[in-house]
């Protein structure tokens, strides 16, 4: 059964970006690249991969779902449909003119109940904090890059929410001289 998996940069105290939004301090450079762009390759937008002529390797996700807060900076950056190699579908409470290669869902949850009956490698959750938070009941996975910086502020890995507490296990960890460590969480079975 497909899993929806929470694939996140975070900083040490927990944000995923600054109170702008913005995320430009963490790290792209580093040994732990070879992680970001080879085995999560399908996490990259299709205009990295054009611009390294790569091709996505299609072997975690085919599906991509986000907040519209999220996708906005593609958007803004005139990059109307940033992830083409997969599914994409973007949580909003409004309605929005978009690409359309993207699906809009107004409830996230009945969403991601759908998508885990269905055929198919798993769901990718890129963002942002507070769909995470709506969704934190449904997270089958974390994978976690922590990088070595703090922001202080900013939006929360899991927003603002107002879940119980869900437990998750620690599967592993993989440390890289560039100070990120990549954690990885599962749901107790």
């Amino acid at each position: 059964m497909r899993q929806l998996v929470y694939y996140v940069a975070v900083t040490l105290d927990g944000f995923i970006a600054e109170p702008d939004g913005s995320f430009d301090a963490f790290l792209v450079d580093g040994d732990h690249a070879e992680v970001v762009f080879g085995e999560y390759g399908d996490a990259l937008p299709g205009h990295v991969h054009a611009a390294l002529g790569t091709t996505p390797p299609g072997t975690h996700f085919d599906t991509v779902l986000m907040g519209w807060n999220t996708l906005k900076p593609a958007l803004d950056a005139g990059i109307a449909s940033p992830y083409p190699h997969l599914r994409q579908i973007v949580a909003t409470g409004s309605p929005r003119d978009h690409d359309p290669s993207i699906e809009l869902t107004h409830d996230p949850v009945s969403t991601v109940v759908a998508l885990k009956q269905q055929d198919g490698l798993d769901v990718w959750l890129c963002g942002g904090g507070e769909l995470a938070g709506s969704l934190l009941p449904h997270i089958d996975r974390l994978v976690l890059k922590r990088n070595p910086v703090a922001f202080g502020a900013g939006i929360p890995l899991f927003g603002r929410s107002r879940s119980s507490p869900v437990r998750f296990d620690l599967t592993g960890t993989r440390s890289f001289e560039s100070g990120v460590v990549i954690e990885e969480y599962e749901l107790p079975h």
